[in-house]
């Protein structure tokens, strides 16, 4: 029997000079930013396969990107900054294009900077973000005036800090427990009415906190699927569980429990695999949960309410042994159907979110991968229709021969068609290249 050919990459993007570790598809995928170790960004053109602004964005190594709108970018460094950068079409006609392996006699012009935070970036923590309202969904980030970003406490490594932008305001610190080490990952989703922030720790524990109407931060999941730090994790479009990937050959698919029945967490309805809660005998005491030893404010003075509260759901949908270690970069494309992750093998690998089954194996870096990116479906647009010709009436025809030339897109826009459409995924290396593919 033959065998299938492994896949091969559509194009190499060759240009930064240190190690890629971030990743990502902005302006319904006309551009891809990665980001370096050096603090380089660079803002390819997938038209032309060519860098259309490079700038240095950091002082030190960028831990990730994210578009906002079509001229807004997000950029966190680990010298200690959170950056939203102005870089509209028409600003990039006086950036540079001077990649970074390339010598220049004066400093890269850099695009105009609409906010800054100082942050905690001792975590190797890249930002969370989402939309500031509830009713925004997940596909509509980029339309909202307001958004969240949630990243590691200035002080205490093992918290998360919660920021409003355009305001730079913190508005939330959540305090998980002292003894999950410092935050590894984080995320944020607006859900029913209800601010969840997802976040993953050096202990392999991950939790979900929920914002309560009284302003009060709920744990309503708390799991450790995995032995090693968690590297990346990712909330599902749908919003009803996250995957996580991490040191370990573990990648492990978690609820997003919202509700609470009679004091325990369990999982939202609409999932339609609610576990059966047993009620433990009126003879047993009940031990404390993990949660409580979390805290650390369970006494005999606590009331039963407050016991209640305590009690997070704690098993994981499903945990697979990849026989991978070292998987981190997690991405989930838009369509919600499959998921990416970048190897410490030099491979990137695409799994079944609903399985967690090996799909594919993308191969071609000889080091150490660490960013992936998924053009995003959802920004996928197809050709106008072509008009069509009336038969048997001469002048009509020739009418619409005419509207039909004038409609026929140029070898232009016949480039940008494709790259806007085609179902890119991207990675970054240890080597400084970033490699295209076009998969599934």
């Amino acid at each position: 029997m033959a065998e299938h050919n492994p896949p091969t990459p559509k194009n190499i993007l060759r240009g930064h000079k240190a190690q890629v570790h971030a990743a990502a598809f902005l302006r319904h995928n006309s551009r891809l930013a990665t980001g370096d170790a050096d603090g380089f960004v660079v803002l390819w053109d997938l038209t032309i396969m060519r860098p259309r602004v490079v700038w240095r964005a950091h002082e030190n190594a960028i831990l990730g990107i994210r578009g906002w709108g079509n001229n807004k970018v997000i950029t966190h460094g680990r010298d200690h900054k959170l950056v939203v950068w102005k870089v509209a079409e028409d600003d990039e006609q006086r950036l540079s294009t001077t990649l970074p392996l390339e010598e220049t006699p004066v400093p890269r012009p850099t695009p105009w900077m609409l906010h800054l935070l100082e942050v905690n970036t001792m975590n190797f923590c890249a930002f969370g973000a989402a939309a500031a309202t509830s009713d925004s969904p997940v596909s509509s980030f980029d339309e909202a005036p307001e958004i969240l970003i949630a990243v590691p406490n200035t002080i205490a490594s093992e918290q998360i800090d919660i920021y409003e932008l355009p305001s730079q305001k913190r508005i939330h610190t959540v305090k998980p427990g002292k003894d999950n080490g410092m935050a590894m990952s984080v995320a944020l989703a607006n859900l029913e009415s209800s601010l969840l922030l997802v976040a993953a720790f050096e202990n392999g524990y991950a939790s979900v906190h929920r914002l309560d109407p009284d302003g009060e931060w709920t744990m309503t999941y708390r799991s450790q699927a995995h032995t090693q730090p968690i590297l990346s994790l990712a909330i599902h479009p749908t919003s009803k569980y996250f995957i996580t990937s991490s040191a370990d050959a573990i990648v492990a698919k978690h609820p997003l429990p919202l509700v609470q029945q009679d004091g325990m967490a369990v999982l939202d309805p609409d999932n339609r695999i609610i576990e059966e809660i047993e009620e433990l005998p009126t003879d047993t005491p009940p031990g404390p949960s993990l949660l409580s030893a979390q805290l650390g404010g369970s006494s005999g003075k606590s009331n039963a309410k407050s016991k209640a509260k305590m009690t997070a759901w704690e098993h994981p949908h499903k945990v697979a042994n990849t026989k991978h270690s070292g998987q981190q970069g997690l991405k989930i494309r838009s369509d919600g159907k499959i998921f990416a992750t970048a190897g410490w093998d030099g491979n990137f690998r695409i799994y079944s979110c609903k399985t967690l089954k090996e799909l594919a194996v993308l191969q071609w870096h000889k080091v150490g991968c660490y960013a992936v990116a998924f053009a995003d479906l959802d920004s996928n647009t197809t050709p106008e229709d072509t008009p069509k010709t009336t038969a048997g009436n001469t002048t009509s025809e020739n009418q619409d021969r005419r509207i039909q030339l004038l409609n026929t897109p140029t070898v232009k826009e016949r480039r940008e068609q494709q790259a806007k459409t085609t179902h890119w995924v991207a990675g970054g290396a240890k080597d400084g290249k970033v490699s295209l593919w076009d998969v599934y």
